[in-house]
């Protein structure tokens, strides 16, 4: 039975993962972008989001006993103090307008040279920045409409394209034979 499996294990053993995602999440902190593979990129993002939300959590206590403890759980996940200061003080400010979604993935293509792992660039999205509109698809917009592509695509005061012979639509089946 797979209980309590939700995570990516990354081949490695679970000490292992830990302390590779404090060490990316250090990177993250510091440098604000790093690039590593994408799977290493996905199993960070829910770690440092984690942790980015008790900053801000920290932020809004208004007893200093509270946010001591969420500095505390943060530097148990981090373990690197430099950082976990860095990010209470001062980077979860970017954050305060945003309701989660901390970061932001971009798949790069497969650039390793040893295993050709697929790689990517994981960053902070700042804080003014809006993301991506949804566009109207089929089922946000409800039907689309089923007009042929000729007389979706004709252009007032274009010439019409010309028609297809009356038999090239359905050709004579091949004799089998």
């Amino acid at each position: 039975m797979r209980h309590n499996k939700h995570h990516s294990s990354l081949g490695v053993t679970r000490e292992h993962r830990r302390a590779m995602l404090s060490n990316l999440a250090v990177s993250l902190i510091t440098h604000g972008r790093i690039e590593t593979t994408l799977t290493k990129a996905k199993t960070l993002r829910p770690f440092i989001e984690k942790v980015i939300t008790k900053a801000k959590q920290a932020a809004a206590k208004t007893e200093a006993k509270d946010a001591i403890h969420l500095r505390r759980l943060a530097l148990r996940d981090v373990r690197d103090e430099d950082a976990v200061t860095l990010l209470f003080n001062e980077k979860h400010k970017e954050f305060t307008a945003r309701n989660g979604g901390y970061t932001r993935i971009y798949k790069l293509g497969r650039q390793k040279l040893s295993d050709a792992a697929e790689m990517a660039l994981i960053e902070f999205v700042k804080a003014d920045d809006p993301g991506y509109k949804k566009s109207k698809g089929r089922r946000a917009g409800g039907k689309k409409s089923r007009k042929p592509a000729r007389q979706a695509a004709a252009v007032p005061g274009a010439p019409a394209p010309a028609e297809a012979p009356a038999g090239a639509e359905n050709p004579p089946e091949a004799d089998k034979s």
